[in-house]
């Protein structure tokens, strides 16, 4: 089981780069797909206070991490080097 889960939208740009991302470091993750309307997205606002994707959550270092530019900087930080 991975210990990365990804939230995201599909076709979404911003969520597409961090895929790219989590396929190019060879990172198994799990994608869960949430509502294309704002307000329908309570399970991400719940993860991190606001309803904006994606949303990374590695259960492995306990991180939470919103925004794809973060997140990539996350993720080349903490598996780039392996």
């Amino acid at each position: 089981m991975s210990s990365l889960t990804l939230y995201r939208l599909q076709a979404c740009p911003f969520c597409e780069r961090v895929v790219k991302v989590l396929q190019n470091l060879n990172l198994s993750y799990q994608s869960r797909f949430v509502l294309p309307m704002h307000s329908d997205r309570s399970v991400v606002k719940r993860i991190t206070g606001a309803r904006t994707v994606p949303v990374l959550i590695d259960d492995q270092t306990g991180a939470v991490v919103a925004e794809s530019d973060t997140i990539v900087t996350y993720l080349q930080k903490t598996y780039g080097d392996r």
